[in-house]
Formats: C-alpha cells, sequence, structure tokens
C-alpha cells in the first residue's frame, strides 16, 4: 500500500503548454484593462500608473502560483510553509488600492484554476459597477483638485482651522487622508470650485491662517 509520504512525492502535475501561455496572455489582458479602469476612475493620491503596473505582476503570479499547486497536494502544502515567513511591510494607506489589489488577485486566481468564462463575466460585472459609481459624479471629478497641506510645525487645532477655510472658499470639501503627529502634518482633500477666483481666495486664506503650511494644488486627472 502506498504510504502517504510516497503519496505526495509523486503528485507530480502535469500542465498543458498551450493553455498555459493562453491563460497568463488572458491574466495580463485582463489586468492591464482593470489598470485603465483605475487610472480613469481612481481617486487615490498615490501615482495610479505606477500601481497599476503593480497589479499586472500580482496578478500573474497569482495566476502562476495557482496553476502549479491547483492539482498537487505536496505543492499546496509547500505554498502554505512558504507563505507562512512571508511578511509584507509596506502598509496600503488607501483603501481604494486595496480593492484593486484583492481583483487583480482574483483574476489570477480565476484564470489560474481555468475558470476563464467566470473570470470575463466577473470583470465585466465589476467594471460596469465600477463606471455606474463614477457616472453621476464624473463632471465634479473633472472640475474638481487634489489639495495637499503639510506643516512641519502643527499646532492644536490646526486641522479644524484648515477644514474652516476649505469650507468656506469651495464648492465642496472631501477629506481623502490625514497623518498627524506631534511633529508634522499631512492632509489631502479632495475640492471643488466655482472659478479660479475661489482658488485663489482659499490659497490666500490658508496662507494667512499659517506661513509655515506648505501647500499643493493637483489636478484631479493627472495620475
Amino acid at each position: 500500500m502506498e504510504s502517504f509520504q510516497d503519496f505526495l512525492t509523486t503528485q507530480i502535475p502535469h500542465i498543458d503548454r498551450g493553455i498555459f501561455a493562453v491563460d497568463l496572455a488572458l491574466t495580463a489582458i485582463l489586468i492591464l484593462l482593470l489598470g485603465v479602469v483605475y487610472n480613469r476612475y481612481g481617486s487615490a493620491m498615490s501615482n495610479r500608473k505606477e500601481f497599476s503596473r503593480n497589479l499586472v505582476i500580482v496578478g500573474m503570479t497569482t495566476m502562476l502560483i495557482i496553476t502549479i499547486v491547483k492539482s498537487s497536494l505536496a505543492l499546496s502544502l509547500g505554498l502554505v510553509g512558504a507563505l507562512s515567513i512571508v511578511r509584507f511591510r509596506t502598509p496600503i494607506k488607501e483603501p481604494e488600492e486595496l480593492a484593486y489589489l484583492f481583483l487583480s488577485i482574483a483574476i489570477g486566481l480565476g484564470l489560474g484554476a481555468g475558470q476563464r468564462a467566470i473570470v470575463a463575466i466577473g470583470f465585466g460585472f465589476i467594471a460596469g459597477v465600477i463606471w455606474l459609481f463614477n457616472f453621476r459624479t464624473a463632471t465634479v471629478e473633472e472640475q474638481g483638485m487634489h489639495l495637499s497641506i503639510s506643516s512641519a510645525t502643527p499646532v492644536p487645532g490646526l486641522l479644524d482651522s484648515i477644514v474652516s477655510v476649505l469650507e468656506e472658499y469651495s464648492s465642496s470639501v472631501r477629506l481623502r487622508r490625514i497623518d498627524e503627529t506631534s511633529e508634522i502634518f499631512q492632509g489631502d482633500f479632495s475640492v471643488s470650485f466655482e472659478d479660479f477666483e475661489q482658488l485663489k481666495n482659499m490659497k490666500d486664506a490658508l496662507r494667512s491662517m499659517d506661513g509655515n503650511l506648505d501647500v499643493t494644488f493637483l489636478d484631479n486627472r493627472i495620475a
């Protein structure tokens, strides 16, 4: 009778190279399309083009791993052991980045398992939902801007003062991210204006409030 150890050592998966190449190419294509969606509709303050390139690597790597281990219990157990010693030290500050990262992994998992139709349907549906979520706010977002405010000498109540100025001189304000310690303040906002005069008045008000503030306006369409 074959022992369990012999069973593990003889479980060597057979992988059709042609099918693997096709699935790998499909993975790259779908995630490149995902990157287009992310660059068009994403709102993260980080470099979206650079992050979308990383999505391709993550998705294709996931597809490769699943293809190799899906028919081998031994390799699956080895994968669990390998992942148990992996530590990711870089935090993802934008929840949106995490969502797209999971989607790229899902594409790799599905195509690695040979579920082409399911992956294509799921990706198309999710992309459609993303488009619908952004359809109503597209005009506002195109007219809006990203505002980054930082200070190396933050004072108590700085955030409240900044928000008051933003609400007074802009049509809409949305807080994107806030990093605050005793030594540094960093705030990222999405703001929109009816005209250039509002932007100028806001900038002047922020400067008069605290001369040490670093204020940067960035076009919302720039990745």
